[in-house]
């Protein structure tokens, strides 16, 4: 993990000291609401449906065991509502029919994000403190300028890894805060870098994506993506560049932004993404950011051309850590071991299988801890189980666990023959489900419980979802499956990527659904990036479920040869799962009349 230099943490902790001041200037009557309100986004602090909501960075997804214990002290201490603040809440949810909303957790988000619903804006200068003390704030995870820098959550350890993308995350984050010309861009700007062959980043639905990529010679560069996004427009971004020289990615991206900077819409929010810009102006675009590129580094002499010698600084925080107690066992050895285990065990059998990945040391794998179950919201995480990951960070991954952009949490150096024994572990507090990647492994945001954008709730329709099909044999036979849920068309749930995409919808002032068949997210499972297709008409809350399940069912229906859905989708055509899901309304309707 990258270490914080006394630059950093000087940086972090002055910059919670001068939110405490703009705070208690604000609380005292002497900073207005309107004038208050830029600087407390600047630092990650939304007003949402009930409550504060606090967005905190994770760079590149990765945590330190001693930041999950801040963040669970976060949830237990501060994630507590005023009485009254709740009561009104807990009125609304009743008059909705909705369940207790939940207080003391966090939630991960697919951004790799971690956020907070319910902490009191009087608290929130503690919680910066807090945060600071552990090298983490909410610095640039709201506003129009570049958010927090993404990557994929096996960067450094995956097999199928090129480069390694952690250095350069870490040097785009440092470029990127704070930076002066791009505090104010037309819209919010997000990057994804990737280093592996399989795309595990959703590369092509971001502003940028960035492909590490190796040409012949060997030489390393990036692979420029740019203009991909979701809400109302879905666009997958355009490539401007096959190949760029790594140490060139600064220059360039200065080019793009500015450009963007410079032509996106201000007049409307809607029109105001780079997607529309690249969209509407094609080789234009390319030309301008090409031609912007030549200016800096023919006139202004390539300011931020990245010197080795700051690549190797900061690769220095990447190698891997020692294991204690690590001894190279024979692969031969561990593998009858931990078949004989699996033999006698089904479930440890089926997680292994889906929640445990290869490595590039084959000593060791990556293990996702499941954080989909019943009962809770996809991607929230108590005080005691964020404490318990970071036992197990500690005990089974050398203190470090990764934020997915599934939603989950990651320890990224397991230890094989210790398996069977972190399995015990994770299983007994409640994140040891063999989930991942299948139907129940679904991406949702907070909806309308929480967030005062939504125009519908999400989280009762991933619960109802969840709770049909908590048969682990029937998940494991419907095999893989992108389920992603949003609240509304700013698609923070990505529907648009999910081979089985929900949206929530505004009719009439009731609450309604679309559902979306086909998308992909680029992965290796999805193929190449695209956007889903409605299948007709919206359905009530009540309906998706039995939509899903005929979805479903057309699915085992038309399957062949062990085929994934996405793969039956593709081969089989809309018409077949569209007419099953339009029974739904049909019946529905035909009840009504």
């Amino acid at each position: 993990m990258y270490q914080y230099t006394d630059f950093d943490r000087q940086f972090v902790r002055n910059r919670a000291a001068q939110y405490r001041d703009q705070l208690e200037r604000n609380l005292a009557g002497e900073l207005s609401d309107d004038d208050f309100r830029p600087l407390r986004l600047q630092n990650g602090w939304y007003i949402q449906r009930h409550a504060p909501m606090l967005r905190v960075a994770v760079p590149y997804g990765e945590l330190s065991s001693a930041q999950l214990r801040v963040l669970a002290k976060i949830a237990r201490d501060y994630d507590q509502p005023d009485a009254h603040v709740y009561q009104t809440a807990q009125t609304t949810q009743a008059k909705l029919g909705t369940a207790t909303l939940p207080t003391g957790y966090a939630h991960f988000s697919t951004r790799q994000n971690v956020q907070y619903n319910w902490i009191p804006l009087d608290k929130s200068a503690d919680v910066m403190d807090l945060l600071a003390s552990e090298n983490m704030h909410g610095i640039q995870t709201s506003g129009n300028c570049i958010r927090n820098i993404t990557s994929d959550e096996r960067a450094g350890i995956a097999v199928d890894e090129i480069v390694d993308p952690r250095p350069y995350c870490e040097i785009l984050r440092q470029w990127s805060t704070l930076h002066p010309e791009f505090a104010f861009l037309p819209r919010k700007f997000k990057i994804a870098v990737s280093g592996a062959r399989e795309d595990r980043t959703a590369s092509a639905w971001h502003d940028v994506g960035l492909r590490l990529v190796r040409a012949d010679n060997g030489d390393i560069g990036f692979r420029v993506l740019v203009g991909g996004g979701m809400g109302r427009t879905p666009v997958i971004a355009s490539t401007i560049r096959d190949f760029l020289p790594w140490n060139q990615i600064l220059n360039y991206l200065e080019a793009v932004v500015r450009v963007y900077n410079r032509w996106g819409r201000r007049d409307n929010m809607y029109k105001a993404r780079i997607k529309i810009l690249v969209k509407a102006e094609g080789q234009r675009f390319t030309d301008e950011v090409e031609a912007e590129y030549q200016q800096i580094i023919e006139i202004d002499g390539a300011p931020h051309t990245i010197a080795q010698s700051e690549l190797d600084r900061v690769s220095a925080s990447f190698v891997p850590p020692a294991l204690k107690g690590h001894k190279p066992d024979s692969a031969l050895k561990v593998a009858q071991i931990l078949r004989a285990t699996a033999e006698n065990d089904v479930e440890f059998g089926r997680w292994l299988k889906q929640n445990v990945a290869p490595h590039k040391n084959p000593d060791l794998r990556a293990v996702t801890l499941s954080f989909k179950r019943l009962g809770h919201a996809p991607g929230d995480a108590t005080a005691s189980q964020l404490e318990t990951a970071a036992d197990l960070a500690d005990q089974f991954s050398a203190g470090e666990a990764r934020v997915t952009h599934d939603q989950n949490l990651l320890l990224p150096w397991v230890r094989c023959d210790q398996l069977p024994e972190l399995w015990r572990a994770a299983r007994q507090a409640g994140l040891a489900r063999s989930n991942i990647r299948l139907l129940t492994d679904m991406i949702a945001c907070p909806g309308g419980d929480f967030c005062a954008l939504a125009n519908a709730r999400s989280i009762p329709i991933a619960q109802a979802i969840t709770e049909r099909y908590q048969d682990m044999d029937e998940l494991h036979d419907l095999g893989e499956i992108d389920l992603h849920i949003s609240g509304c068309m700013n698609s923070c749930g990505h529907h648009h990527s999910g081979h089985i995409g929900i949206l929530g919808i505004d009719k009439d002032g009731q609450e309604w659904y679309q559902v979306s068949l086909g998308g992909s997210d680029g992965s290796t499972l999805s193929g190449t990036p695209v956007a889903g297709k409605v299948v007709g008409p919206s359905f009530g809350a009540a309906e998706v479920p039995d939509v899903i399940e005929v979805v479903l069912d057309t699915y085992r229906r038309e399957r062949q040869n062990g085929e994934t859905f996405i793969a039956t989708f593709r081969r089989v055509g809309m018409d077949a799962f569209k007419q099953a899901a339009n029974s739904v309304r049909q019946t529905a309707e035909a009840e009504l009349a």
